[in-house]
């Protein structure tokens, strides 16, 4: 097995590459920052609006978080690393999260997930060819008492055995939950005049 390299020295952005931050996004991202002591503190909050408005958040976006938060690149690269749902690449239109933790392990997680595998033909992090689903594993999604469980965007999903895998994944309302959301986080809309 040979690694593969890459030449730091270069930047995985073209100098001349236009922006992929609107206005709007741009302003999304500035509101957070008077709650903040430091604009590093935003980062959080900037990473989930940008891939709420592009659908992850790729080299360029990473870029210009880091100018906006006076920051630099690696900073910006470090956190979305360590965090399983920031995507560096385009992702479907759904995420499929299948919860690893113990009680979910306990209770047939592998199973499931290889169910979910299975069916939609995609390893972890991975997006079928028609970009409808993408899939992830995560170490606990918070709903032990309902394990094994899975998220289909923000969709909780409980006590699903393999059997329910192709049933729920067929279902175009899945991902729809019956909850108001914040708006806190999510990307400003384009104003569209008529």
């Amino acid at each position: 097995m040979s690694w593969k390299a890459i030449d730091r020295r270069t930047s995985a952005v073209p100098a001349d590459a236009p922006p992929v931050l609107s206005e709007a996004v741009k302003a999304k991202i500035r509101s957070f920052l008077p709650r903040y002591e430091t604009k590093r503190a935003a980062l959080l909050p900037a990473l989930h609006v940008v891939q709420d408005a592009l659908g992850h958040v790729g080299p360029q976006a990473v870029r210009e978080i880091a100018e906006l938060l006076e920051l630099p690149p690696s900073a910006v690269l470090d956190t979305m690393s360590f965090y399983t749902h920031f995507w560096d690449h385009p992702k479907g239109r759904k995420v499929v999260v299948v919860c690893r933790s113990l009680s979910c392990d306990l209770l047939g997680g592998q199973t499931l997930l290889k169910a979910v595998k299975d069916e939609l033909g995609i390893d972890e992090h991975g997006t079928t060819p028609d970009g409808r689903y993408s899939l992830l594993a995560e170490e606990c999604l918070a709903a032990c008492d309902g394990g094994p469980c899975m998220l289909i965007n923000e969709n909780l999903h409980t006590r699903v055995r393999p059997e329910d895998v192709k049933r729920l994944l067929a279902d175009p309302e899945n991902d729809r939950i019956s909850a108001e959301r914040s708006d806190l986080f999510d990307a400003p809309r384009e104003e569209t005049t008529v």
